[in-house]
């Protein structure tokens, strides 16, 4: 698994190496990455099918035992199969797309194999934090793929947004895992969900993940982002905001519930979000008239559906989301891929300029039939199986009650009737519409097919799709007998309730006429976009100001903020953690006493100095004395360390301060005060902290090495014996650091001093072109 990953990310590189000679067949190549952990996969189904437990570490730091923990269980397989094998199928696809493109070919290849790569990631890791990190990096590479090249003001609002949103209700969600994490004691996911923690913070921190599950998988009100996002490449729209990346909020939500289902919070903000999703969507998808953003409706809405069914708790609902995960992956990338054909064409997707699109391609528009056939679970597609399992997991009874039963039937009457907008809009014969359609070509179409194909042959074959989802709902506990995927469970209130569905479904997109004007009455209600759109303004508004505000291009006013948040964040922090010493001597000896008097002095000397060179003297003065301090201590390397250090930066500060004017700017009262305060406090902070680490006399194991070691080595001073022997190639580092230093600053002097004095009798006189051309 670990190499599948570094696949990944060495493909992205290639990409943007190749891009310049390949073309839009970089995209061709890119595809071997998705391609190859298909295959993989495949090979692994069996096993993993069975009951096995695929495992592999990615190290990270192995001398501190660190490293990323990699599973792939029955839930993972699923979700991974999904994402390679639609990532390589849209990437194949994109070699058409893209041929006329002429610019950003290997950005956009290289972003979307790093997509797959993080996806892959985030259904593999067993580790929180490693799952948060592929959830920012979906998130990132989502950003760069919507906002395109940034030419587009509307790709860019569209990007923002998504960003926006995503990442905003990721912080929540992080803050939920570590709370979860520190409450379980560890943070492997498969040891959580072994044994999960109980308890208010628990819930406070699946409260907080959920947060981040329903912006990630656009659900009521956080909805808005995905239709927006629309604005990207149809490839890229059919892959991240079809198949994949929308579902991770769903896979998190699968991955926690068998553990989790039962906490108070769960089951109201999920079943409650995830029907209003899908009523919302449903209703949304009927008025709209690019096909693109119709799907994009459709998606929100089959979203919440899928929601539902996972967060149920139930082994039938269960069994329904992981069909429907699946399921939904393959219809709807499908359909936004027969968009793309029909936009690149035709030349537009606007349902009302689009006629003859069926005769010109009569393939695409079979594609298209088998597609919504499963969106509108129709037998005998994967939709069909899902559907069916859902309505039994909610006819019995289920979390919710009749509630839930009811918003999923009219759900599914909205689903039917977008369904058949669909197919009406892109491909019926409009009177007095004429568009100019191309022939789809078969580097298009092969594509399409290949996952249109997928979900009907899952669904003519529901017993392979019943153990791979099985093994993932046997977490659950089986309510009401055992219940497996089919094509037929006789003459039951599910089969009747999807015909009753499709038939007012029908009757509804029938009505599309009247519907339309009554929807024209209904007075216009506050949209969640604008709510987005006016918190995206004011965030990148206050931005601004903030930025205007603090980035003001003073050093000085860089320092107080830095040091006052040092002080009053981690320094506050590690002193109540620590305490603060109370045996506390004020001086070894009278001498110390004398130079820290001397020392005081300076510092105030320095600060008090009106003129540049008095103060970097006093201030190089408190260096020597700090040195003389070590000298009382017994360290005399540090003090020619210290001595060498501060008569190397004197001579700097002076080769400097002779292009300066002597005096300097005197900052107004009020923020030489503020300087004097947060200087005082940041140094009482550092004295304290000081004294504090230092009273903490913890065992080393390292030091008692370097005692036992130095006599060995031919010394008794371990400081030297360390220096000279034990880190000799540190020592000869620094050593060449300080030869280096002292180099430049003997040239800077000799430069300087020719630069500097006239002309002398004897010095070398310039060409004649060398001295007009000096000023």
């Amino acid at each position: 698994m670990t190499y599948l990953l570094a696949l990944h990310l060495l493909m992205a590189v290639l990409c943007v190496a190749l891009a310049p000679h390949l073309g839009s067949r970089t995209f061709a190549v890119a595809a071997l990455a998705p391609g190859t952990g298909f295959v993989w996969l495949l090979t692994q189904a069996p096993d993993v099918v069975s009951g096995q437990q695929v495992r592999a570490e990615l190290p990270w730091a192995a001398a501190l035992q660190l490293a990323v923990p990699l599973r792939l269980d029955t839930l993972a397989l699923l979700l991974a199969l999904l994402v390679t094998g639609v990532g390589a199928v849209v990437l194949a696809y994109s070699v058409r797309y893209f041929a006329e493109r002429d610019h950003g070919i290997g950005r956009t290849a290289a972003v979307m194999v790093l997509f797959a790569g993080s996806m892959l990631a985030l259904v593999l890791a067993d580790h929180l934090l490693a799952l948060y990190v592929a959830w920012e990096l979906t998130t990132v590479c989502s950003f760069l793929l919507i906002g395109d090249d940034g030419r587009s003001a509307q790709a860019r609002r569209a990007a923002m947004r998504a960003l926006m949103v995503t990442t905003g209700t990721g912080f929540a969600m992080l803050f939920g895992l570590v709370l979860l994490g520190e409450q379980a004691g560890s943070y492997r996911i498969s040891t959580i969900l072994d044994d999960p923690p109980q308890g208010g913070v628990t819930a406070t921190a699946i409260t907080l993940i959920l947060v981040g599950v329903l912006g990630k998988s656009a659900q009521v009100p956080l909805h808005p982002w995905l239709p927006a996002a629309m604005v990207a490449a149809t490839p890229v729209s059919a892959y991240l905001h079809a198949a994949a990346m929308v579902k991770a909020g769903l896979y998190l939500v699968a991955r926690l519930a068998p553990a989790f289902a039962d906490v108070v919070t769960w089951k109201p903000v999920l079943l409650t979000a995830g029907v209003a999703t899908m009523l919302l969507g449903g209703w949304r998808a009927l008025a709209q008239t690019d096909l693109k953003r119709l799907l994009a409706f459709g998606t929100i809405a089959q979203l919440g559906f899928i929601l539902v069914l996972l967060a149920a708790g139930t082994r039938t609902a269960a069994l329904a989301g992981a069909a429907m995960l699946l399921a939904h992956g393959l219809f709807k990338s499908t359909l936004f891929l027969v968009v793309g054909v029909i936009d690149h064409e035709a030349g537009t997707r606007d349902l009302r300029e689009l006629s003859g699109v069926r005769r010109r391609a009569p393939a695409l528009a079979v594609l298209a039939v088998l597609a919504c056939a499963s969106m509108a679970g129709l037998p005998p597609t994967l939709g069909y199986l899902g559907k069916e399992a859902a309505l039994t997991a909610f006819v019995a009874p289920a979390p919710g009650g009749l509630w839930v039963l009811a918003g999923l039937t009219v759900g599914s009457v909205l689903t039917i009737a977008y369904t058949l907008r669909f197919l009406w809009g892109a491909f019926a014969d409009r009177p007095g519409v004429a568009v100019r359609m191309q022939r789809a070509p078969m580097s298009s179409v092969v594509p399409t097919a290949a996952v249109a194909l997928a979900g009907v042959a899952a669904g003519c074959y529901p017993h392979g799709v019943d153990v791979l989802a099985s093994g993932y709902a046997s977490a659950y506990p089986a309510v009401g007998g055992s219940y497996h995927l089919s094509l037929w469970h006789g003459l039951t209130t599910p089969l009747l309730l999807s015909l009753l569905t499709l038939t007012a479904g029908t009757a509804l997109h029938l009505a599309r006429g009247p519907l339309a004007a009554a929807r024209g009455r209904i007075p216009a209600t506050p949209a969640a976009q604008t709510g987005q759109d006016r918190a995206a303004a004011i965030l990148v508004t206050g931005a601004r100001r903030f930025t205007g505000l603090t980035q003001v291009g003073s050093l000085p006013t860089y320092l107080v903020v830095i040091l006052a948040a040092v002080a009053a964040g981690p320094g506050m922090m590690l002193l109540l953690r620590v305490g603060v010493p109370t045996d506390v001597r004020l001086w070894d000896t009278p001498s110390q006493a004398v130079v820290v008097a001397g020392l005081t002095a300076a510092v105030v000397g320095a600060v008090a100095a009106r003129r540049r060179l008095t103060a970097v003297i006093l201030v190089s003065a408190a260096g020597y004395l700090v040195a003389a301090l070590f000298v009382i201590h017994g360290a005399p390397d540090l003090a020619l360390t210290q001595v060498l250090v501060e008569t190397l930066t004197l001579l700097l500060f002076v080769l400097v301060l002779r292009r300066m004017p002597r005096g300097m700017r005197v900052a107004p009262a009020p923020l030489r005060a503020l300087g004097v305060v947060v200087s005082g406090i940041v140094g009482v902070f550092a004295t304290l902290v000081t004294l504090a680490v230092g009273a903490r006399h913890a065992p080393s194991r390292s030091a008692q090495g370097y005692f036992r070691r130095a006599p060995e080595a031919g010394g008794t001073d371990v400081v030297s014996v360390i220096l000279s022997k034990f880190r000799a190639l540190d020592t000869l580092g620094e050593v060449t650091v300080l030869a280096l230093a002292a180099t430049g600053v003997a040239s800077l002097v000799l430069v300087s001093g020719r630069m500097g004095r006239p002309p002398r009798p004897g010095d070398p006189q310039p060409a004649p072109d060398q001295a007009e051309a000096q000023p």
